[in-house]
């Protein structure tokens, strides 16, 4: 059936239930949503369109309402649960309709009875919405939800307490309102101690649940110190990276992901993580993740490493172990295309897969992966030490960037150039780090030609006018609304492209004439003007470095570009006053209507029931319960007609919007009208001028075809004495051989000649140099012979002296001759005595000996003791940590905890 058909029944039958609420309509409106369902059009329910926006409403105010049957309530809700698959619906959901409150309403209002199905898809639903949504705690029945949950994260069922969990993690972790509003409460240090409990439970999605819930109310306060404390923080990340790694779904491990992202957002836990002696192998076991992981997981993994990255030292132990081991496989791998199956899996090719993915793949995979690219390549830069692996990381990632952007075919929905642009931007943001630092880290010229043959200038020239071409520059890429956002997107990356050129313009052939080409083109206008209002400093700075080159160009469309910004600012303007006009009023009625649209006012409601209470067809005898039935059924009327007004409001402003965006429109085309006429002025005097020019040439012309008459005769006696020149020439030739002959013979000489002056010059020096050493020589001579005559005088005198000690030793040998005598009686007493000492030094040197080996065995005994001490203290060591570890498994596994262990 034709999805616009069902659509109609489905308004249709909406509009029969509300007006008649018999069982007849309620069957055959669940029977057209069961039709819708099964048509599949969930895409157009959330298009936003007239029809399908109508029909979306009146289910949710179904869904609202108390007196709508439990069975079309949970048929509506199951339909809703199939809408919010995904995040754009989720989105439109969520700030659109409004469905949080609608949901929240149909909890309290059942209850009291917690396990019906619709109060558990209710539940699953809300889990979906606000998932990473900040939710204000002003929305309607958030009071009443927060409590809900509380009250039944108790209960013992668990197919109730693990919805209960991920919803209460998801309202805490995003709004600091509803934080306030639970830790005000009279009874938060129960709900501690149960979520406390809640970590030694059996399911690890129940403990990711209770601790990313303990990390949003209590990280900065007593209870959190104490629960993320030193002593703790690494089994919470052990406990952390196996549930990451080894998780029990997809879900759980989302969960995961975003706790330790929260957790990293505190500088003290980003410290200990740091310092966490298992974070290696862990990172390792996480960047394993990548490789055959479901789209949904690898977002989430990747969104992770690009936490990690705000961590400077978690970016650069991330860096090496992506960059550093593999920065020579990398290159080799994907060469042999994958063909390595036993060999361990590469991270950088697996980040590689998710970054190249086409166009319609999962965005979150490619722009997650395109941002770790930005930051690993600026953390290679900066660390020195990664400075030898940067040149095959950048040989990897320069072709794969250029490669994203040579895209075959232009998109052409909405979605695919919102895609498009945002993956194109990113991709920037990768080109403009490490081009220039791939130009800085090369010492040879290759990897500049590299990058010169790779980054074109019709590359960035298609890029730029693939954006420029297209209507949603202006209003909206051929989509059938405008959509301001694509614009501002679209003008985002047609600037860093601009940039891109203007810092490549030198060193790539033809980007400069493209550049400035680019910068005169009057479609400029409308990418500058909404960068240069943008509220995003980065944008502002980059327009106005492209500004700064463009204002000197000659036809630079500077007052365009003037009109341009101030039909911008009247647009932004006239739409802060709308707004101010149009400014809804919060309130809460009694009876759960669709939050959606504006709530009635309370005056026009209570000026009614005056009138109903002082008119002529309620008397004063009619009975109270009569009155209260006509009350009820006037309100519920106003309320239909207030939504409608609020309906009308809601168009009204919409064709304002459309009114004044018109305004600018007109505004433009009146610019470029009225230089359209100024071009068409000049073109028509510079008709006339070429014209006159003409004529002038004309008259020229026939000057010169009589010149070119005299010039053939002259042309004839040139070729004569041409002919005559050749043959000088010829002899001019011959000559000139032997010229070059003599020549080449010349130059051999003077290089022979020049060889043999250096040789000569060489030896002058060798031989100055031995003159100055020969009178060197002569000198130390004299010098000797005179030292040789003072010898032979000293030599004389001591012959003299010699002479006399031969007298004075005769003497003395006579005298010795008697000392000997009485020598030889000492020297038997010595032999004696020499008997005597030889036994007893024989005795000491056995007393040595003993002594030594004694000395020996002690040192032993002191080496075995020294080792038996620290083998001792290494025992004690692990005798404490598993004490330690026993004692916390037995605090985290007891069901009731004493109050002098935790003291909240």
């Amino acid at each position: 059936m034709d999805p616009t058909t069902c659509l109609k029944s489905l308004l249709l039958a909406i509009n029969q239930y509300k007006n008649n609420r018999s069982v007849p309509n309620a069957s055959q409106l669940q029977r057209h949503i069961d039709d819708v369902s099964k048509v599949k059009c969930g895409r157009l329910l959330v298009s936003g369109q007239v029809l399908p926006s109508e029909c979306l409403s009146g289910l949710v105010e179904l869904a609202g309402d108390p007196n709508t049957s439990p069975a079309l309530t949970g048929t509506i809700v199951t339909v809703l649960a199939q809408l919010a698959s995904d995040d754009e619906s989720r989105e439109a959901l969520h700030s659109t309709y409004n469905l949080t409150g609608t949901l929240a309403s149909v909890i309290h209002c059942n209850s009291s009875t917690p396990r019906e199905p619709v109060v558990l898809q209710c539940l699953q639903v809300l889990q979906k919405l606000t998932y990473s949504e900040r939710i204000p705690h002003c929305t309607p029945y958030m009071d009443e939800l927060i409590t809900f949950l509380i009250q039944h994260i108790q209960s013992p069922n668990d197919d109730i307490i693990i919805p209960c969990l991920g919803l209460l993690a998801n309202l805490c972790r995003c709004s600091l309102s509803v934080q306030t509003h639970i830790k005000a409460l009279s009874h938060v240090k129960a709900l501690y101690s149960k979520l406390i409990n809640f970590l030694a439970h059996s399911s690890l999605t129940v403990v990711v649940f209770a601790l990313s819930i303990l990390a949003s109310l209590t990280l900065n306060e007593e209870v959190g110190e104490k629960l993320f404390h030193s002593k703790n923080i690494h089994q919470t990340f052990q406990v952390i990276f196996n549930i990451i790694i080894n998780g029990d779904g997809t879900l759980t491990c989302r969960y995961a992901v975003d706790l330790l992202v929260d957790l990293l957002k505190n500088p003290k836990i980003a410290d200990y993580l740091a310092r966490y002696v298992n974070f290696s192998p862990c990172l390792s076991q996480v960047l394993g993740l990548l490789h055959g992981k479901d789209p949904d997981s690898a977002a989430k993994v990747l969104e992770l490493l690009v936490s990690l990255c705000s961590v400077p030292d978690l970016r650069r132990l991330l860096c090496c172990t992506v960059v550093q081991p593999p920065g020579p496989r990398l290159l080799a791998a994907s060469r042999r295309e994958g063909q390595r199956r036993g060999a361990d899996p590469d991270p950088g090719l697996a980040l590689l897969h998710w970054a190249t993915l086409p166009l319609d793949g999962p965005e979150a995979c490619y722009l997650q992966a395109l941002q770790l690219f930005t930051e690993l390549s600026e953390e290679m830069v900066i660390d020195a030490d990664l400075s030898g692996s940067a040149r095959a990381f950048l040989d990897l990632l320069l072709p794969m960037a250029l490669g994203l952007l040579r895209q075959p075919d232009a998109p052409q929905s909405e979605a695919q150039v919102k895609r498009y642009c945002s993956r194109t931007a990113r991709v920037m943001d990768l080109l403009l780090d490490i081009l220039p630092h791939a130009t800085l880290l090369s010492s040879d010229e290759a990897m500049k030609t590299q990058v010169s043959q790779q980054l074109s200038a019709d590359l960035c020239v298609s890029q730029v006018e693939l954006l420029l071409s297209s209507s949603h520059m202006t209003s909206g890429f051929s989509c059938p609304t405008p959509s301001p956002d694509l614009s501002q997107v679209g003008s985002e990356v047609v600037l860093k492209l601009l940039e891109l050129m203007s810092r490549f313009k030198e060193l790539v052939h033809d980007m400069e004439t493209s550049f400035y080409r680019i910068l005169q083109d009057q479609r400029m206008v409308t990418p500058l003007s909404l960068a240069l209002a943008s509220d995003r400093r980065e944008h502002v700075q980059t327009a106005l470095r492209i500004l700064l080159e463009a204002a000197p160009l000659p036809d630079f469309p500077a007052i365009i570009l003037g009109e341009c910004i101030a039909a911008n600012n009247a647009y932004r303007h006239r739409e802060a006053e709308l707004s101010a006009e149009t400014l809804p009023t919060l309130g809460r009625s009694s009876v759960p209507q669709t939050t959606s649209q504006p709530s009635p006012s309370p005056k026009s409601i209570n000026h009614l029931i005056e009138k109903l209470q002082s008119g002529v067809v309620l008397q004063e005898e009619v009975k109270d319960m009569r009155v209260s039935e006509i009350m009820d059924v006037y309100e519920q009327k106003i309320c239909a007609l207030a939504s409608k007004e609020g309906r009308l409001q809601d168009l009204l402003e919409a064709k304002a919007l459309a009114l004044s965006q018109a305004d600018r429109l007109i505004a433009q085309y009146r610019c470029q009208r009225a230089q359209a006429e100024a071009e068409a002025r000049k073109l028509a005097s510079l008709l006339k001028e070429a014209e006159r020019r003409k004529e002038e040439l004309h008259g020229e012309l026939s000057a010169k075809i009589l010149e070119t008459e005299r010039a053939k005769t002259d042309l004839n006696q040139l070729l004569q004495h041409n002919s005559r020149l050749q043959a000088d020439s010829q002899e001019y030739q011959s000559l000139k051989g032997s010229y070059n002959e003599l020549l080449h013979r010349c130059t051999e000489c003077d290089r022979m000649l020049k060889e043999l002056q250096a040789a000569h010059i060489v030896l002058n020096k060798q031989a100055e140099t031995l003159r100055k050493q020969n009178d060197n020589l002569k000198v130390h001579q004299e010098r000797f012979i005179n030292q040789l005559e003072e010898k032979k005088e000293q030599v004389e005198k001591l012959d003299a002296d010699l002479r006399d000690r031969e007298r004075e030793i005769k003497g003395l040998q006579q005298e010795r001759r008697q000392l000997e005598e009485h020598s030889r009686q000492r020297d038997r007493e010595m032999e004696d005595r020499g008997n005597t000492i030889e036994a007893l030094r024989k005795e000491l040197s056995k007393a040595e000996q003993a002594r030594k080996e004694a000395s020996i065995k002690a040192s032993s005994l002191e080496l075995q003791k020294t080792q038996l001490e620290a083998k001792l203290e290494k025992k004690e060591e692990q005798l404490s940590k598993h004490s330690q570890m026993i004692a916390m498994i037995h605090s985290l596994s007891s069901s009731k905890l004493k109050g002098e262990e935790v003291n909240l």
